[in-house]
């Protein structure tokens, strides 16, 4: 079972929308998670996000890299970029969001 947690130990429950780039020669790319309404940015959400987290049975993925996203003064949204470096990092980010879809319901469709 696949999960993306902000908080350890606490699911998120909202999907987030994923556009996905690599480069031409595959040896990098980018995921950009974009959650709109997240329950981490909710009144209840009393910890700090510090990250987030992609569990599954083969491990954890983990990126610094989120932004909230704040209209009038209240939080909205949160945007991800996950980067990786390599093809084997590549590779492992797709078996982690085919588990991820898998999990959830959701198919993968290309723009």
């Amino acid at each position: 079972m696949a999960q993306i947690q902000f908080f350890r130990g606490v699911d998120e429950e909202v999907i987030p929308d994923v556009r996905l780039t690599r480069s031409r020669d595959g040896s990098n790319g980018t995921a950009t998670f974009y959650f709109q309404n997240p329950q981490a940015l909710s009144s209840e959400a009393t910890e700090e996000i510090t990250g987030m987290y992609m569990i599954d049975e083969e491990g954890m993925l983990t990126t610094r890299e989120v932004k909230g996203k704040f209209v009038n003064g209240k939080p909205e949204a949160l945007e991800v970029l996950y980067l990786m470096q390599s093809p084997d990092e590549w590779d492992r980010f797709l078996r982690f969001m085919q588990r991820y879809a898998e999990t959830h319901g959701l198919e993968f469709s290309k723009s």
